[in-house]
């Protein structure tokens, strides 16, 4: 067959869709034809890196992604793992970077949306959300606009559906000053006896349309998201969908009583690329193939084309294959709530996706071409780590100004380190989050029992199912953690240790509310991969991450990536944000009565440091790299106005050795507080423990003697180390220190005890450190974000 050699579109016409030339020659010789206009817009899309990984999927392969409690890996809509006592918890993250940046409200609303469909589509009732936010400097306008409209868009969605927002993370760096970050996660229980899947099978089946209407909002959303931000992206508020909470409450009510009546062969959400995707992908993991007519689409909008209705991206829709014959059974049970429901297609053998329109063929493309025979890219990595990433390793801390035990020396002044910590404790990204987490309902549906600021992870109650065989009523209360984490700042510096961290530190979080880390979902925020130091930055990071993931027995089941997230610099340059590959991670609490927050309980109990002890922070390393240092702190960038320095080693064997300790002292009841270590180091996470308890602290930092000359910087808010700060009642110190002298030996440390009333930390010999009244380090820490935004 002759193909003719002159495309029906222009180079920018293909162009705009996101293909590229040779791209476009492989859907001719695949097709045998030049595509028409609709089919043009369905490759665009399902070809975005959003839809098919075209550049990171031979990256993800090295992830762990089995285990023995893991039920659904990778490939579905969301991933499952076994908790036990007959409960299986959906989870997944996603992004909505580009949408909230252009239009932020409904931008980050539709993100919680989407997530929330990701869960209840396997069956699973949503429990609960979380979110991973990145905003650039609050001190310019554009990004207190952006910053507000995120947290409000976030709100609305979740508060009104009916979930409660109970943990997240906030970061504020001049690195997503153009391209903010709205990753958002969710998690709910499985109600349905079998796990809803998304291939479709059974040849003649009808395929419902469910939900609500299609109009032409969201249009090219999966191809948007996979495109730089540049000045005309503000153009593009059509491929920001518009939501509808209340509607998705029903939709939710609906597909879970659907599902529970075995009619339901398979389910898919209909959100990036909308019809195209849901068709496509169902069908390809069918093996099969599915016909659709648009004619029979519910719509809002009059004068429809082919290529609007498949490249739509309107909220709250499904796609159902059904058992033939039960149509009226399930659409019966969608008019119940309010919602349209109709055959608009059927499972046909010819694996392709066949589209009709006005009783022609609007499209018709084999399913595998579009969902799962995509492009893949296998780039080749820098033979060498590119020149920032060398000269930031090259740094030293001799560079730094000489520092007294009374503080910093700064032009001639000596800047005393109570001044210090209080600028980090203003710093937005370690400062109060309240005025985010105030506008979140975090008690909805009253499972909450650590909600945000009162701990280091998210805990909800786990409430058995009647129906669960074997089940006691009034038994143990189990409990679920949850956390999202990155320090992008690490992984920027060097991807590998960077991304080691965020999975070290997720994991962490979780085991100092006493939860045994169990599976991880991830969502890798990085800019181009087509560009050499991008591709870099993505490659090893993956690698971290696989590494970790291993080590910690946190297998990954699903997650999302969202690449390209760029912006033009005021000198027209490209400007890449930091690599941020957010973790979220869920884990396991047997016992809710062994559980702990990280502000301090009681006066006289005793303060310990797990971890690197303070006497080794200048000397403990990993191959030669230090455990503890200034590279890449926080303190190096608000004091020093500097982001550079090799980051902390990750030490994964001192890590499980560590947050074992830990979830073992909780559970004993010896622990009382847990606290890791992280932004700012030993003295911000004393600090913080002193503002979340509302009492002091009487700190004694123990130096060897050789240790005359330490940097009191490095001491006091150096990173790293698998550190956690724990408080014990001083009954149990007997057996709280046999227990560590065998299983910690030498990584452990006595501080000193809680008081009322102030923080203080001195030396050995009673000289003072840091003083300061709690009250004051409160006033500082809990308005500096609310200071900021009143700029306005």
């Amino acid at each position: 067959m002759t193909v003719s050699s002159t495309p029906p579109f222009s180079p920018d016409e293909i162009a705009a869709e996101g293909i590229k030339p040779d791209e476009y020659e492989d859907i001719v010789r695949r097709l045998g034809r030049h595509p028409n206009r609709a089919e043009l817009g369905m490759f665009g899309v399902m070809w975005s890196e959003h839809c098919c990984y075209k550049n990171s999927r031979p990256l993800l392969k090295q992830f762990p992604t089995e285990g023995p409690r893991v039920l659904v890996g990778p490939g579905e809509n969301a991933g499952v793992i076994d908790a036990g006592d007959g409960l299986r918890v959906a989870f997944k993250i996603e992004s909505h970077n580009h949408p909230s940046a252009v239009e932020p409200f409904q931008g980050a609303a539709t993100g919680v949306g989407g997530i929330l469909r990701d869960i209840f589509t396997m069956g699973a009732r949503p429990i609960a959300t979380l979110n991973s936010l990145r905003f650039g400097d609050l001190r310019h306008s554009r990004t207190r606009r952006l910053c507000q409209g995120v947290v409000a868009g976030i709100a609305h969605y979740g508060n009104c559906f009916g979930v409660p927002t109970v943990g997240g993370e906030v970061y504020f760096d001049a690195a997503y000053t153009g391209n903010p970050l709205v990753n958002a996660m969710a998690i709910g229980i499985m109600e349905t006896d079998d796990i809803v899947k998304s291939g479709a099978a059974g040849i003649g089946n009808p395929v419902l349309y469910v939900g609500s209407t299609t109009g032409r909002d969201g249009m090219g959303g999966a191809s948007f998201a996979s495109a730089e931000l540049t000045d005309e992206s503000e153009a593009d508020r059509p491929a920001v969908q518009v939501g509808d909470p209340f509607l998705e409450k029903s939709l939710v009510e609906a597909c879970l009583l659907a599902f529970k009546t075995g009619a339901i062969v398979a389910a898919q959400d209909m959100g990036a690329a909308g019809l195209t995707c849901s068709t496509a992908e169902m069908a390809a993991k069918g093996g099969v193939g599915i016909e659709l007519d648009l004619d029979l689409i519910p719509v809002r909008e009059t004068g429809m084309v082919p290529y609007e209705y498949l490249l739509s991206e309107s909220q709250e829709r499904m796609l159902f294959v059904v058992a033939q014959g039960r149509e009226a059974e399930v659409i019966d049970i969608f008019e119940r709530w309010g919602l349209h429901a109709v055959v608009a297609g059927r499972v046909v053998e010819e694996p392709i996706v066949r589209i009709l329109f006005q009783g022609q063929t609007a499209a018709e493309i084999p399913a595998l071409a579009l969902a799962e025979n995509t492009p893949i890219y296998h780039r080749e990595l820098l033979p060498e780590p590119p020149a920032y990433a060398q000269t930031a390793w090259a740094w030293g801390e001799d560079s730094l100004p000489p520092c007294e035990l009374t503080g910093l020396s700064q032009q001639g002044d000596i800047i005393p380190w109570t001044a210090v910590l209080h600028t980090l404790l203003d710093q937005p990204t370690i400062a109060s989050k309240a005025w985010i987490y105030r506008q979140y309902d975090h008690q909805v549906q009253n499972n909450t029992v650590t909600g945000p600021g009162q701990g280091d992870a998210a805990v909800i109650r786990l409430r058995p199912q009647e129906a669960v065989p074997g089940h006691q009523p009034g038994g143990v209360s189990r409990g679920l953690a949850a956390t999202v984490d990155c320090n992008a700042r690490y992984v920027y510096l060097h991807p590998y240790e960077g991304a080691k961290a965020a999975v070290a530190e997720a994991a962490r979080n979780l085991s100092c509310v006493g939860a045994l880390p169990l599976a991880v979902t991830d969502n890798l925020n990085f800019g181009s991969p087509e560009k050499p130091i991008g591709y870099w930055q993505l490659a090893h990071a993956c690698q971290g991450l696989a590494d970790a993931c291993r080590e910690l027995e946190t297998p990954v089941t699903g997650g999302n990536v969202s690449l390209y997230n760029e912006t033009v610099d005021s000198q027209g340059n490209p400007q890449p944000i930091y690599p941020t590959p957010v973790v979220g991670m869920v884990g396991l609490i047997e016992d809710l009565t062994h559980t702990c927050g990280q502000g301090w309980q009681q006066a006289g109990d005793l303060i310990y440091l797990l971890g690197v002890p303070v006497q080794q922070t200048g000397t403990a390393t990993l191959a030669g790299k230090p455990l503890v240092t200034l590279g890449g702190s926080e303190y190096l960038a608000a004091v020093h106005g500097q982001a550079t320095g090799y980051p902390p080693a990750i030490n994964l064997a001192l890590e499980k050795q560590v947050q074992a300790a830990c979830r073992h002292g909780i559970v004993q009841g010896w622990v009382r507080s847990a606290h890791d270590c992280a932004e700012g180091g030993l003295a911000v996470a004393l600090a913080e423990s002193c503002i979340s308890g509302q009492r002091g602290a009487r700190i004694q930092l123990t130096l060897g003697a050789t240790q005359t000359n330490q940097r009191w910087d490095r001491l006091l808010f150096g990173e790293g180390g698998a550190r956690i700060v724990v408080s014990v009642n001083p009954g149990d110190q007997d057996e709280w220190e046999a227990y560590l002298g065998r299983e910690l030996t030498d990584t452990w440390q006595r501080l000193g005890a809680v008081q009322d009333d102030a923080l203080t930390m001195t030396t050995q010999t009673g000289e003072t450190v840091i003083t300061a009244p709690v009250a004051a380090l409160a006033a500082t820490w809990a308005t500096a974000i609310e200071r900021r935004l009143a700029a306005d």
